[in-house]
């Protein structure tokens, strides 16, 4: 009995030895914990009060906007005018170098014209008809000689035109061409006129067409009436 009891004390102390000198370390219990930390003077508690707050998150850019290409301009029909029935064959021959086709149409009107650039009534047909070939020597074409019996009969018209601008633009054209002769004045009549529609009308042509528009006073280049 003396003998157990004596190998049990034993027993303990060899396991208090074991334990307190031979066991290894646990991985996760660090027995020097203050020893180890790096510029422990530099440690602060700081109180929940005194946190700083935190970043707002950044705000959201939208995405831009896909840019659009620019559609190129394009009509459905442009028309130029308004010209008389003698001038209606000048103007589609200065449209002839487009090849126009079927796309080249007339629209006709009547309208009222207020102007008109003329040179004043002469003497006699003959006289008339003189007056007429110095126009053509000055390679102007589109006039007619008035017929009519009235005080204008054996005058040279050289347009009619709906505006004072537009006559005046006329006339500048014949000065400096060399006409003379030739004036403005009021006159309230009827005329019939020629518009020339061009269909299916891009970008390109509308250029060239505003070009052509410009060789011929006092016409207009516009989106076709319906």
């Amino acid at each position: 009995m003396r003998a157990a009891f004596l190998a049990l004390v034993l027993l303990n102390v060899a396991f208090f030895a074991w334990s307190r000198y031979l066991a290894p370390t646990d991985a996760t219990a660090d027995p020097q914990p203050l020893e180890r930390q790096i510029s422990p003077e530099k440690l602060k508690v700081v109180a929940p009060p005194e946190l700083p707050a935190p970043a707002p998150a950044a705000a959201a850019r939208p995405a831009p906007a896909p840019t659009l290409a620019a559609a190129p301009v394009a009509f459905k029909c442009l028309e130029w005018g308004s010209f008389t029935l003698t001038d209606a064959p000048r103007a589609e021959k200065a449209l002839e170098p487009f090849a126009l086709g079927p796309r080249l149409a007339q629209r006709r009107t009547e309208e009222s014209a207020g102007w008109w650039v003329f040179i004043p009534p002469q003497p006699n047909r003959a006289s008339a008809l003189k007056k007429a070939a110095e126009l053509k020597a000055l390679a102007v074409d589109d006039y007619f000689i008035v017929q009519e019996e009235g005080p204008n009969r054996w005058a040279l018209s050289l347009g009619v035109f709906r505006t004072e601008d537009a006559a005046q633009a006329r006339l500048s054209a014949l000065r400096n061409q060399g006409v003379r002769s030739a004036q403005l004045g009021a006159r309230e009549t009827t005329v019939p006129k020629v518009w020339l529609q061009v269909k299916d009308v891009d970008a390109p042509l509308a250029a060239r067409l505003k070009d052509v528009a410009r060789t011929i006073d006092g016409s207009d280049l516009r989106e076709c009436v319906q």
